[in-house]
């Protein structure tokens, strides 16, 4: 019983401390997209600039995206940023996977290794009194390595900020 209460309370403490906008310099969280979930850290080099790593997984596929993105206040929200950035990603397939196009245009990938270039464009959004954040956006992906082809993957993350 005092073990439960003492992970409560510290949990709440870590939860629930007050965190101001500009004290944001890093965050990891989790991501979960429209072909992929998984783990987001971003690092913050400056007020307005960040890089974002981004590990994700889907059945039979890993990917390792890296971006850099610029940040900037949307609608004269403290609280909320907007955000753009470019970077890369390699991951690898293991076993086939189907695509399908437009009719009947499908296309079969076997295993092998994914690259390709990346943008990002979204809105997060620093809970006030919290050191969370909760970001939604889309994110282009140019595949070279099996494609070419582009996908576009919506996307909402959740952050802890430290």
């Amino acid at each position: 019983m005092k073990q439960r209460f003492f992970l409560t309370v510290l949990l709440s403490t870590l939860f629930w401390t007050n965190v101001k906008a500009q004290d944001y310099t890093a965050g990891v969280g989790l991501r979960f997209g429209g072909y992929e979930n998984g783990i987001t850290g971003k690092y913050f080099i400056n007020e307005s600039t960040a890089y974002e790593g981004i590990l994700g997984f889907r059945t039979g596929v890993v990917v390792l995206t890296g971006l850099y993105e610029k940040h900037a206040p949307a609608f004269d929200l403290p609280d909320l940023k907007w955000y753009f950035g470019v970077g890369a990603h390699i991951g690898g397939i293991n076993g086939e996977r189907y695509r399908r196009y437009t009719g009947n245009d499908d296309k079969v990938y076997g295993s092998g290794l994914l690259l390709g270039a990346d943008a990002v464009i979204g809105l997060e959004w620093l809970i006030p009194n919290a050191p969370l954040s909760l970001g939604a956006d889309l994110h282009p992906r140019i595949e070279l390595a099996k494609g070419p082809f582009l996908d576009l993957e919506p996307a909402i993350s959740i952050r802890y900020i430290f």
